[in-house]
Formats: C-alpha cells, sequence, structure tokens
C-alpha cells in the first residue's frame, strides 16, 4: 500500500467512526414515553395569575406522584397561565409538560432558591466561595425524567440576579434555571426558556440525555448566561436549538482544577447538530475552561452562527490539567464574529490558590473543517502552553473572509491545515499531523497499517 492509499483509507474509517459515534446513543433516547397517570398542578392548589406562589403546589404534587414511580410513571400537567414559582424538584419516571400558554415564572425573592451544596468537581460555587442557589427546576439522582411542552416558556426573570451580580451583592453563585444531577435518561424539549439567572440548563454527572427544539434567550448584556452546559456527563445529544444569550450557546464542562482532577468524572460522547444563534460576548460552541475531569468524544455539526465574540472556542490554563481529545466540529456557518476560532491555554481562572500550576491540560486531535465564515476580523488564536501538549490541531477546508491584515496568530501548538483561507500559521503546516486528526480509532489503525507493512517488508 501507498501512503497516500493508507491515509485515504484513513480518513473513510474516521468518518465512518464519527458517524457511528454520534448516531448510536442519539437514536436510543427518546423524547415521548406514555404516562397512565396525569394530573394537573390546579389539583394541588395552583394559581395561574403571576402572583400567587406556587411553590407548595409543585411541591405537593411530586409528593403525591411519587406512587405512580412504579406503575408507569405519571405526567404533571401545567395549563395555560402565568405559574409564579420558587425553586421546586422533580422525581423520578415523571413527565413535566406545559401548555403552549404557560409561563413557569421563577420568584424574584431569593429565598424562594435554597442554598445547596458546591458541586464537588467544582469545590464551591462557580462565582463565589460556598454553596449556590438551587435551580429553578432541579432533581438529583433521577431516572426517566422529561420536561417538556408545546412551546411552553420557563422564565427566569433573570435581571434582579444580574443586577446583584454586577454589584457584587450576591452572598452565593447564582441559580441555573433547570439543573438536573446524577441522573440518567432525561429528556428537555419543545420549550422557549427565557431570562436565566445563571446558566439555562445544567445537566452534570448525568447519561442519556436528550435536549432538542428548545428556544433559549437572554439579553445580549446579561452576565454568564450561557444556553446549555453539559457537564461531567456522557452520552449527551443537544439538537435543532435557537439559542441567544449572553455569553456561550454551548459550553462542554467536567470539573475545575484540583477538584475536576480529583472528582475525575469526564464529559464524553457528546452530540451536537443543528444550532442556530448569537453569542455578543461568547462563543458559539465552547469547551471549558473547566474541563479538568477530562472532555472526549465530541462531535458538532450544522451549527450557524452570528453576532458572536467567538465562533468556537476551546480554553483551558495551566492548573487545569484533564484532557481535551478527539473533538470534530464541521459544517460550520458564520457571520459577523470577531475571532473565527480560538484554542487557548492561558485562562486565567481558578478556584483558589491550591491548585497545582504544573498541572498541564493535554489539547490534541482537535478537527474543525468545513467552514464558511463572512465578516470576520480574526480568523484564529491558537495558543498552547510552553511544555504542555496542544497537538493534532487540524484544520480542513475552512474558508473565511477576514478583516485583519494578521488573521492568525499561533503559539506552543503543532498541527497541520488543507485548504485553509487566509493562508494558516507556520505552525498548522507539519504533514506528520494529518493522520492524528480524528479519532482513537484512527490512531489505533494507523499503528495497524504500520505493522502490517512493517510485517510485509519484513517477509
Amino acid at each position: 500500500m501507498k501512503p497516500l492509499e493508507i491515509l485515504m483509507i484513513l480518513a473513510t474509517i474516521s468518518q465512518s467512526s464519527w458517524a457511528a459515534m454520534s448516531g448510536s446513543y442519539c437514536t436510543e433516547i427518546g423524547s415521548s414515553t406514555y404516562r397512565p397517570h396525569s394530573v394537573t398542578v390546579t389539583e394541588f392548589g395552583a394559581v395561574g395569575d403571576g402572583v400567587t406562589l406556587n411553590t407548595k403546589a409543585f411541591y405537593n404534587a411530586m409528593f403525591y406522584l411519587r406512587s405512580f414511580a412504579d406503575k408507569g410513571g405519571a405526567q404533571l400537567f401545567v395549563p395555560a397561565g402565568k405559574w409564579l414559582t420558587g425553586s421546586f424538584s422533580l422525581i423520578s419516571h415523571l413527565t413535566l409538560s406545559l401548555d403552549k400558554d404557560a409561563v413557569i415564572i421563577g420568584s424574584m425573592d431569593p429565598s424562594d432558591w435554597p442554598v445547596i451544596d458546591p458541586l464537588p468537581s467544582y469545590g464551591r460555587g462557580r462565582e463565589l466561595p460556598g454553596g449556590r442557589h438551587q435551580s429553578l427546576i432541579h432533581g438529583s439522582n433521577l431516572t426517566d425524567v422529561i420536561i417538556t411542552g408545546c412551546n411552553g416558556t420557563i422564565n427566569g426573570r433573570g435581571s434582579s440576579w444580574w443586577g446583584w451580580s454586577d454589584d457584587h451583592t450576591l452572598n452565593y453563585t447564582r441559580p441555573h434555571l433547570i439543573e438536573l444531577m446524577y441522573s440518567t435518561e432525561v429528556v428537555i424539549s419543545n420549550l422557549t426558556l427565557i431570562n436565566s439567572p445563571f446558566w439555562a440548563i445544567h445537566p452534570v454527572y448525568c447519561s442519556q440525555v436528550l435536549i432538542q427544539n428548545l428556544t433559549i434567550l437572554a439579553p445580549p448584556g446579561s452576565p454568564e448566561t450561557d444556553g446549555i452546559d453539559p457537564d461531567s456527563s456522557t452520552n449527551v445529544c443537544i439538537e435543532d436549538c435557537y439559542i441567544s444569550t449572553g455569553t456561550n450557546l454551548i459550553v462542554i464542562k467536567s470539573g475545575w482544577d484540583e477538584y475536576g482532577i480529583s472528582f475525575a468524572h469526564p464529559s464524553s460522547n457528546i452530540s451536537i447538530q443543528r444550532i442556530i444563534g448569537e453569542a455578543k460576548s461568547g462563543a458559539g460552541i465552547a469547551i471549558g475552561s473547566e474541563m479538568s475531569g477530562g472532555i472526549t468524544d465530541v462531535q458538532a455539526e450544522d451549527i450557524s452562527l452570528f453576532n458572536s465574540l467567538y465562533g468556537i472556542r476551546i480554553k483551558t490554563s495551566p492548573g487545569s490539567g484533564g484532557y481535551i481529545q478527539r473533538i470534530r466540529i464541521t459544517n460550520i456557518a458564520m457571520t459577523n464574529i470577531e475571532t473565527a476560532i480560538a484554542v487557548t491555554g492561558q485562562d486565567v481562572e481558578h478556584p483558589d490558590e491550591v491548585y497545582d500550576p504544573n498541572a498541564l491540560p493535554i489539547v490534541n486531535m482537535i478537527t474543525i473543517e468545513d467552514v464558511k465564515g463572512a465578516r470576520i476580523k480574526y480568523a484564529g488564536v491558537l495558543e498552547g502552553i510552553e511544555g504542555g501538549e496542544f497537538s493534532s490541531i487540524c484544520l480542513s477546508n475552512v474558508n473565511l473572509e477576514v478583516s485583519s491584515r494578521s488573521p492568525w496568530k499561533c503559539s506552543y501548538i503543532e498541527g497541520y491545515s488543507y485548504l485553509v483561507s487566509p493562508e494558516s500559521c507556520e505552525e498548522l503546516r507539519n504533514p506528520n499531523q494529518a493522520s492524528l486528526c480524528h479519532t482513537s480509532e484512527q490512531v489505533n489503525l494507523t499503528n495497524l497499517v504500520e505493522g502490517e507493512l512493517a510485517w510485509q517488508f519484513r517477509y
């Protein structure tokens, strides 16, 4: 076999393995489950006038529905109306279903959002030391949970929280809109989520998660209002969403510095497809900066981004440890983006002073291909860590209309590029990196083919 034939075989098998990875677990997660028992929140005293606090009604409904967990589960229906509530927790084998004209509204009283322990992979609240406010819709150690509706709305009324954050008057980290922890078989679909106090959707330590057909909105200036943040979770599918937020659209995380390293719960097997949106102060698709438990096997495709600070952003720092590997981002359209592609190793925020600055992250096998961009200021900022491993950063078929006279800024990285305009930096012109641009299966096949060739040459 000739070297070119080997590379063609490797590329074909790599593409098929990625297709199998992105499709296999997504098709196994169902978005509809029949529930033999159904009740309406009004049966428990809820009033949909936008004024009456309904936290107790949601609590009582969940308490009642527990008895149906071993009988096929149950549905709690939220009819048309404005349903003011504080934080409440879900149960297993439950569908929370919203009418198209139903709006669940978060209370503006912080005491209606209980303070809970920090996540073990963070060691503290993400914004402040100590605990954090519980999300509006919360769940822990659950199985078979569906949050859905005919485009019903969940409104976090985050403006007060954003003001308290800007004024530094909070005692604890802000709450998410929806957070599920240590849970499996989770579906969140067919909803509009607006004005989350903090990240809108945060599945953490979860598996088998399907998030689809959502609209997620927050004003451009709202601080840290990410759309969807899968965190130390596996087998996650995010599909067919429109997201416009104050910071990032979708961020993959896995713990923070020494806490994430110790907890050692990676994010893996994550598929992101058909996303449209803008992130005025953030990125369309982001990985990190909290990635110390490791992030691997991520596929993002068919993404349309506009009016954003970054298109694709991977960020980490000394002290993070962990790894980001086997990432493939493909078929991306960008318009009016400051920096199209960023891979950086100097994101310097740490949870405390205990982190080990010698714990260097590993970033490798990152493939970004089939990207078109108009009205782009900078093509890419690709800056690794001196003495660290930022390798196999691979760009293919990337065409960007760039206004800057210095479109690329690169340091301490290795990689390969093909059909890239404007022409990429010198660090991305290493042909020896070409065969390492996709997955571990490709690396193994490379070794297999090389071994076979050596056997043929020997015998």
